[in-house]
């Protein structure tokens, strides 16, 4: 067919090559399926102070750097919700520093921009600080406009010119470390390693964009000898508490880098701020480890010329720390206190501190109101004493005749009265009896304490404890007499209550070096980290965003300042005062769910943070759950906690010592006869008295015995019903257990069966496997033999066709072929007939012409005439 009709052929040959190119074209389309991005557009407003390179251009933004003296390079991605927060503050402050600061921003995300071919960034936005030719240095804190601003203007000044004492004082006083360098512009206006010490303080911004390392310039010479500077060029490293140092120019180079690693190294740090990034960070797991941690929340604003607060701060930290009584710290202490400092003088000295005058022999004692356990629930009675601090010789801490509590002799009464509580438990009587007892730590001092006994529910103060003018000694036969029992009741109102003591006798001052549980003092801006004081106990809908809290890692508490009271030093001190006591009358901060009401009718109560103290700690005996929400074992014993209800009768069982609680054992199935034997081995009544009770007391324990007795029979009976059960239990288990081992030996036999079954199934799974791919095999075997027999078929439906013309031709070739044969034949007779006529003629022509010759001959000549 093709041979007859090629341009069938042709027509296929050209389908083909349209197929091929469509096949080329759709596979083409198919790689390009991502849209180029949309060129990019201005981020900032052409109003907008901000230089904006939203193409990228990154050459151009490093061609005008170097033109000018301080450049902020923005680097923002477009997509960024931060680099869209962001924008707002650059502007603002760009509105601002505009005249002296060259803001460039530069998009770095466009895939044709130079910066995104040049810079590989984590995140944006990326901000990038050039002092002329040192640089980048890179601002990682908050992104807002007053820290920006803050820390733009570090990178304009990194030095701060000192010209007089008292911004000298001003400089030494601040909580950071300071470093000065001492240099004489008289001589050179440039003097030798000024340039260095000014590469020092931007390497400092570099390495810490906190900017804890504060640099300063000393050029008048007397002013630099208070601090030891003596030669121009020299560097000096202040430290409140440990020696100050200069920097050692004979054994490191003076280089820049040297400086800021030798300040580095050995800075004081007083309070240190902490600036969370928001991710996932150790920084305040690194800081709890170190120990007691006080953190305190204030708004803070960088920008602010005066921060009365941080002073206040500043000085308690410069007091708390205080272990020698440094007499350069108190300078800076009365100067922080706005004390005239015309009487400075060298702070290189430190003169010895001299003592105060020695007081009288006698003076007002210093007691603390002390609340001792209730001995017996019944009896609905607790003994409350008065614990008082007498000095017979000593010397007084100041000039102010107002008894001052001291932070740790009420410590040291504490303990010597602990020690002896139990022979204050017997005092049952409504008059004040008074003890002496001498103390451990001093010779010329001794401990009283007035006791009377309270009943509950009386509506007396403290304070009408202790009216009595004159009360006998019990022990020394002496008089105490009581005046003013209840000043300066507590430490924490000392201060409160004499507003006008000195400042400086407070007991804070090197309390630091005088406990175990020394506060590191750490500082967080409450704009914007009051989600960490929630968390630990602030409120969130206070005005007023100022908290302080300590926390103790080791101890697993922590401790909120009262949100009523104002953060103030007074305050503070107090926190810090009764956080440091043996016996600290602070209360933990517990965080839980609300407080759950339940009614009456319920047997269980479910103990909440708010109410633990109420529910377990003061009532009668209390049998305890710790549970938690997703323990599913806990949910187990729920039954079982019921029936133990029921068959316990509340408000019925004596009062036990909390210090005498049980643990139920970990190796006993918490069942309900053990939950009981528990509760009755370890809950033993009271059936005896002291012989000071009274005779009401005494019925109502032998009553209270009865109903005892009556329990106890209820329980026995409720345990040998328990004990019936169990043996039954007992016989059923047996049962159980046999049914289970002949169910183990099933279950072991139908495993053996099933690896077996199991074996024989991968064995069939793989013939099978075989088999199918056997199957494929010879199904494609078949479908080439079929695709050649069909082929062999068109072959010979054509070789018939060609067969049957052929025998057409060779028939009518036979036919021509007869036809000529036949014509030949009749063509040689005619030619052997006419040969033979024509020899015959020639014989018969010789014969005539040998006879004729003359003649011949004539008529040729004629013939030739003619």
């Amino acid at each position: 067919m093709a041979r007859r009709r090629p341009e069938l052929l042709c027509g296929v040959v050209a389908v083909g090559c349209a197929l091929l190119l469509a096949l080329k074209f759709t596979c083409s389309r198919a790689k390009d399926v991502i849209i180029p991005a949309k060129p990019p557009v201005n981020f900032f407003s052409s109003r907008s102070p901000v230089l904006d390179l939203f193409q990228g251009q990154l050459d151009y933004a490093e061609y005008i750097r170097r033109d000018s003296e301080v450049v902020l390079l923005f680097f923002y991605a477009p997509w960024c919700g931060q680099s869209i927060a962001a924008k707002g503050e650059i502007e603002q402050v760009a509105s601002r520093l505009a005249d002296q600061v060259l803001f460039v921003a530069v998009n770095c995300w466009w895939n044709q921009g130079k910066c995104r071919k040049q810079k590989h960034f984590f995140y944006f936005p990326v901000i990038y600080l050039y002092h002329r030719s040192f640089g980048p240095i890179e601002y990682k804190g908050p992104l807002r406009a007053v820290y920006i601003e803050k820390f733009v203007r570090r990178v304009m000044t990194p030095l701060l010119y000192i010209p007089a004492r008292s911004e000298l004082l001003d400089f030494l006083s601040n909580y950071e470390p300071g470093v000065l360098g001492y240099f004489e512009f008289s001589g050179s206006p440039q003097p030798p390693g000024y340039l260095t010490f000014f590469a020092s303080a931007l390497h400092s911004l570099k390495k810490d964009y906190l900017g804890t390392l504060r640099f300063g310039v000393i050029t008048n010479k007397r002013l630099a000898k208070l601090v030891s500077l003596v030669h121009s060029g020299s560097v000096y490293l202040h430290r409140h508490f440990n020696t100050s140092l200069v920097f050692p120019r004979e054994v490191m180079n003076y280089t820049a880098e040297n400086i800021y690693k030798w300040a580095l190294e050995n800075r004081e740090m007083l309070v240190q701020w902490l600036r969370p990034h928001g991710g996932k960070s150790l920084l305040l797991n690194n800081e709890l480890k170190k120990g007691p941690a006080l953190f305190l929340f204030i708004p803070f604003n960088p920008l602010a010329e005066s921060h009365p607060l941080l002073d206040e701060i500043t000085e308690v930290a410069l007091e708390y720390n205080n272990c020698n009584k440094s007499q350069v710290v108190e300078q800076l202490l009365q100067h922080l206190r706005h004390v005239d400092s015309s009487t400075l003088d060298s702070l290189v000295s430190n003169p010895p501190i001299q003592l105060a005058e020695s007081s009288s022999i006698t003076e007002s004692p210093c007691c603390n109101t002390v609340v001792l356990p209730q001995w017996h629930s019944i009896s609905r009675t607790h003994n409350v004493c008065e614990l008082c601090v007498n000095q017979s010789v000593g010397i007084k801490p100041s000039k102010v005749s107002v008894p001052q509590c001291s932070f740790f002799e009420i410590a040291a009464a504490l303990d010597s009265f602990y020690l002896k509580e139990h022979t204050f438990y017997q005092v049952t009587s409504d008059s004040i009896e008074c003890s002496n007892f001498l103390s451990f730590y001093s010779p010329f001092s001794y401990y009283t304490a007035c006791c009377r006994t309270m009943r509950r529910g009386l509506t007396n103060s403290e304070e009408d404890i202790f009216q009595s003018p004159s009360i006998a000694f019990s022990s020394h036969e002496k008089k105490c007499k009581v005046d003013n029992p209840s000043s300066v009741p507590h430490i924490e109102e000392s201060i409160s209550l004499f507003p006008e003591v000195d400042i400086n006798s407070t007991g804070i001052t090197g309390l630091s070096c005088r406990t175990n549980k020394t506060l590191n003092l750490y500082l967080l801006d409450s704009n914007l980290f009051w989600l960490y004081a929630e968390r630990l106990g602030a409120s969130s809908s206070t005005q007023v965003k100022e908290f302080a809290a300590i926390v103790d890692v080791k101890e697993e508490s922590h401790y909120i300042l009262d949100p009523k009271q104002a953060l103030v030093k007074p305050a503070l001190e107090s926190f810090i005062q009764n956080f440091s006591v043996l016996y600290s009358p602070l209360k933990r901060h517990l965080i839980g769910s609300d407080t759950v009401h339940f009614p009456s009718q319920h047997l269980i109560s479910e103990v909440t943070t708010d109410t633990f103290w109420e529910v377990v700690l003061r009532k009668q005996d209390v049998l305890l759950l710790y549970y938690a929400r997703w323990c599913g074992f806990c949910a187990s014993l729920n039954h079982i906690f019921i029936q133990l209800s029921r068959l316990l009768p509340p408000d019925k069982f004596t009062v036990a010592r909390k210090d005498l609680s049980v643990k139920f054992p970990e190796d006993s199935p918490i069942t309900l006869p053990n939950l009981l034997k528990f509760i009755l081995r370890h809950s033993d009544p009271i059936s005896t008295v002291g012989s000071s009770a009274d005779p009401q007391t005494k019925e109502h324990l032998q009553n209270e015995a009865v109903l005892q007795k009556g329990h106890i029979s209820h329980l026995e009976r409720e345990i040998h019903k328990l004990r019936a059960e169990i043996t039954t239990l007992h016989q059923a288990q047996a049962q159980v257990e046999s049914q289970l081992s002949d169910a183990r030996r099933d279950k072991h036999r139908l495993q053996k069966q099933k690896q077996t079954l199991e074996k024989q199934h991968s064995v069939l799974q793989l013939h099978s496997e075989q088999l199918e791919a056997l199957y494929e095999q010879k199904t494609r075997e078949l479908e080439e033999m079929a695709l050649k027999l069909q082929e062999l078929a068109d072959a010979s439906e054509n070789l018939l066709t060609e067969n049957a013309l052929l025998k057409i031709l060779v028939a009518t070739m036979e036919g021509k072929l007869e036809n000529k044969e036949e014509s030949e034949k009749s063509n040689t007779l005619q030619e052997t007939f006419s040969y033979e006529t024509e020899l015959q003629s020639r014989d018969n022509t010789k014969l005539a012409t040998n006879m004729s010759s003359p003649m011949a001959s004539e008529q040729n000549n004629e013939n030739r005439t003619d």
